[in-house]
Order: structure tokens, then sequence, then C-alpha cells
């Protein structure tokens, strides 16, 4: 499973299907990704915002779940940070 360079931002849906709440493709590839591709920096004191770095490209890309109105915060996304743009309940510290 690759990412594309101009990928920048993978944002998963739910949706219903035979009377349930199911992940779309995207959220279903953005969980295939953070399993088999990037690599986990770190996870926020909080516990839900995650820190990955792709090993081919070097790129920082940030695991969230930004609905806090949905169950589990709903479906989740993952995009490209740059180092400063982390959130300040995430340390990166020197790894990266």
């Amino acid at each position: 499973m690759s990412i594309l360079p101009e990928e920048t931002e993978l944002n998963g849906k739910w949706r219903w299907a035979n009377g349930k709440m199911v992940s779309d493709d995207v959220s279903q590839r953005i969980q295939q990704l953070i399993k088999n591709r990037l690599e986990l920096v770190t996870t926020s004191k909080d516990g839900w915002t995650k820190l990955y770095k792709d090993p081919l490209d070097g790129r920082l890309w940030e695991l969230s779940y930004p609905h806090g109105e949905m169950h589990g915060g709903g479906p989740p996304r993952l995009r490209v940070v740059a180092a400063d743009e982390i959130a300040d309940s995430i340390d990166i510290g020197p790894s990266v």
C-alpha cells in the first residue's frame, strides 16, 4: 500500500450498510497504512492523536478523530503535518 507524493490528507467516512455503520474505503486504507506502512513516532497525552512517519519519504502524518460529537471521535483523518504544526500535547522528541 503506497501513499502518493501529492497526497496530504485522507479523510475517512462512515456509511450505513445493512442496518449498521461501516467504514468507507478511505477509513480502511488509513488503517492499513498505519498497520503496514507508517511508523508510530508518538501518541498525544490523551491518546486520541498519534504521530506517524513515512519511512520512504520522511513525511510526518497525524492520525486524529476530528468528529468529537460522534462515538469514538468518528472516522479517522490522516494528514501531513510539519514539525512546527504539531499540537503541544504531542511531544515529538529528538527522533523526528
